[in-house]
C-alpha cells in the first residue's frame, strides 16, 4: 500500500492525538522530502504568545519520521524503528504558519540497505528546518533515528 498525505493525516489523529490536536499535519510527502505544517493558535501557545517548542518538536519529528515509515515501508520489511537523540536550535518566535520540511530521504534508503546487508540496527541523522510564512528559518531540529530488520 503506498504511503499518501491523506491516509498519513488519518494515521495522526489515531495514533497520535496530541500532534492532531495541536495541528500539526502533513502537506507533502515523496521518496525524497516530506513537509509538515503547524498553524499558532490557542490550544498550541506558549505564555509568550508563540507555538510551545514540543509542538515544533511533533511538527520536525513527523517531516522526518514519515519519510523513515515511508521507506521502511516500501522495502517489503518490517522495521522497529526509534528516534534515539534530538538536538533543536530555536531562532526565531514560531507565530503564524510554520512549516517544516526533510529533504534527506534519499539518505534513508542507503540506510536501510546497509540494515538489510548486516541484519544489525543502523543509526543516522535526518534534519528537519522550520520557516514561517515570511521565509525566514524557525528553528532547526536534529534527529537520530535507529532502525533494524524485525526477526
Amino acid at each position: 500500500m503506498k504511503l499518501t498525505v491523506k491516509q498519513f493525516n488519518r494515521f495522526i489523529l489515531y495514533k497520535l492525538p496530541a500532534a492532531y490536536l495541536c495541528g500539526v499535519r502533513l502537506v507533502d510527502l515523496n521518496n525524497d522530502s516530506a513537509v509538515a505544517k503547524v498553524r499558532f493558535k490557542w490550544i498550541n501557545q506558549n505564555p509568550f504568545k508563540s507555538i510551545y517548542f514540543a509542538v515544533l518538536a511533533m511538527a520536525a519529528e513527523l517531516s522526518t519520521g514519515v519519510l523513515v515509515l515511508k521507506q521502511t515501508q516500501e522495502s517489503k520489511l518490517r522495521f522497529s524503528t526509534l528516534v534515539v537523540r534530538m538536538n533543536a536550535q530555536f531562532l526565531k518566535k514560531a507565530v503564524g504558519l510554520i512549516r517544516f520540511t526533510c529533504i534527506d530521504g534519499a539518505d534513508i534508503q542507503k540506510h536501510i540497505y546497509t540494515a538489510m546487508e548486516t541484519k544489525e540496527g543502523v543509526a543516522f541523522t535526518l534534519e528537519s528546518i522550520g520557516v514561517d510564512e515570511m521565509g525566514d528559518e524557525v528553528a532547526r531540529f536534529e534527529f537520530s533515528w535507529s532502525i533494524k530488520i524485525k526477526e
